[in-house]
């Protein structure tokens, strides 16, 4: 019989499915260490039963997986919170940005426009029945007569009275051209 390793670094097998390690901040500066740990754990999530990872989720969220999440989403997902608790959590306007360009993804998947970046401190004026509207960008928001919003849709619904999309209102997309062409003839 082996003596027990004594190594905090040795993974110890209890029989349960070890949980995923959540927490961390940008200011923690993660060393070689650490992200190597991280690492060799994202690659023994594919190796985890379905059941497994299922119980590592109910133990990071409180809660069990959504339903028909499939077995690839959940170890990305899981993936995902070890390299967040290990660089941080991404700012809340990269996040909607990512958000918005997943959105854009045509019907085939297969393209989006990227759009513009609006800078902190851009001003976005439009013209709208005779008013001038103007709109100050926020690093994480949108200024508007002096109120908080979250995106330029919620503005120009306000604006507007009816559902626009708040990129396009401002001049920020083009609108599609008529498809007459390649699309027609599928």
């Amino acid at each position: 019989m082996k003596p027990p390793i004594h190594d905090p670094s040795a993974r110890q097998h209890s029989g349960a499915p070890q949980p995923v390690p959540s927490g961390g901040t940008r200011s923690n500066q993660p060393g070689n260490a650490d992200v190597a740990e991280v690492n060799r754990q994202i690659v023994e999530l594919v190796d985890r039963s379905t059941h497994e990872l299922r119980l590592a989720w109910r133990q990071l969220h409180r809660t069990g997986p959504p339903q028909g999440l499939s077995r690839d989403l959940l170890i990305r997902a899981l993936a995902n919170q070890l390299q967040e608790g290990i660089h941080g959590r991404a700012n809340g306007a990269l996040r909607r940005r990512l958000q918005t360009l997943a959105g854009e993804f045509d019907k085939d998947g297969a393209s989006f426009n990227s759009g513009i970046v609006l800078k902190t401190g851009t001003t976005l004026v439009r013209q709208w029945r005779g008013h001038a509207h103007t709109v100050l960008v926020r690093e994480d928001w949108f200024e508007y007569e002096g109120q908080r919003y979250r995106s330029l849709t919620a503005i120009a619904e306000r604006i507007t009275e009816a559902h626009w999309s708040g990129p396009r209102f401002f001049g920020l997309t083009k609108r599609a051209r008529a498809s007459g062409g390649a699309k027609a003839g599928r």
